[in-house]
């Protein structure tokens, strides 16, 4: 019982001391982005990026599994070239996520 006590107050410090650096980061945030417009051209950039790389990675696989589907002796020579392809398009995602971090802190 006084376990359960104790780790209910650990989790109640540890919740009420992100409300304090979350505070402190607002006030930080709203003085260096100049009005908000880089904050929300990064939230754009990074939304139309994850849409992007989300549908071009689901008809990739799509692709891949219908060609799996109809010669499924070709699934290991078409496997191999899938993971690269998602991989190289999930890359082009975190790309955009780092220009828009970027664009956030130097605005």
């Amino acid at each position: 019982m006084i376990r359960k006590i104790l780790m209910s107050a650990v989790l109640g410090f540890v919740a009420l001391s992100s409300v304090a650096f979350a505070e402190e980061g607002v006030a930080a945030a709203t003085t260096s982005t100049g009005g908000g417009y880089g904050a929300i051209a990064a939230a754009i950039a990074i939304g139309l990026a994850v849409f992007g790389g989300a549908s071009a990675q689901g008809k990739a696989a799509s692709a891949a599994l219908e060609g799996i589907a109809r010669n499924p002796a070709a699934g290991d020579k078409l496997f191999t070239p899938m993971i690269i392809s998602l991989a190289l398009i999930e890359s082009l995602v975190l790309l955009a996520f780092v220009i828009a971090f970027l664009k956030i802190t130097n605005t």
